[in-house]
């Protein structure tokens, strides 16, 4: 349900030019291999990817060996990668910063393919720089790309945390708000 719940998102939000980048599949990916163990629950982000991917390719007329999509899922590796370092020593801190560094990531990688591929921008120093900030004339600027991933992985990071963080908490297992509330009574 979760998987086709996202899907129908990703499709719907690909429509939205306000919605670009705005997704919790970074999030998801990140906060899973933080938080879950069991490895088959880091499928779930990548079969959505999958099964989203292959509608968007088909509707712009796109086949599955596309480089970004090989792109997209290399960036989510690597978020799940922040994820596994991270849940090592998880802290407020490690996980804002594990989540600051997939945001960048994605974003890097995904545009500088786009300057790549796309002939409009000049293959220089110049034309990347047009790629990661301002963008092509007539299409809203790069940046804004950047702003909604970020607003949208630390949203949903701080979601998925706060969910997975009470769960712990409430199984009396260590948590980081169990040792943010004792960190204010001891203050107080």
């Amino acid at each position: 349900m979760l998987i086709l719940a996202l899907t129908i998102y990703r499709v719907v939000a690909a429509e939205n030019e306000n919605l670009a980048n705005f997704s919790p599949f970074l999030a998801l990916v990140f906060c899973g291999a933080v938080y879950f163990r069991c490895s088959l629950m880091w499928l779930i982000p990548f079969g959505v990817l999958m099964v989203s991917e292959g509608i968007l390719n088909k509707y712009y007329g796109l086949g599955w060996n596309s480089l970004s999509f090989v792109v997209r899922l290399l960036c989510f590796g690597s978020a799940l990668g922040l994820g596994l370092l991270v849940a090592q020593k998880r802290s407020w801190l490690s996980l804002a910063g594990g989540c600051l560094a997939g945001s960048i990531i994605f974003y890097f990688g995904t545009n500088s393919l786009c300057w790549l591929q796309e002939p409009s921008y000049a293959k220089s120093f110049a034309g990347w720089w047009q790629c990661m900030t301002l963008g092509l004339p007539g299409f809203p600027p790069t940046w804004v790309f950047l702003r909604n991933s970020l607003l949208s992985n630390f949203i949903f990071t701080g979601i998925f945390v706060t969910v997975m963080e009470s769960v712990l908490a409430a199984a009396g297992k260590h948590s980081l708000l169990v040792r943010s509330q004792q960190v204010a009574v001891n203050t107080n």
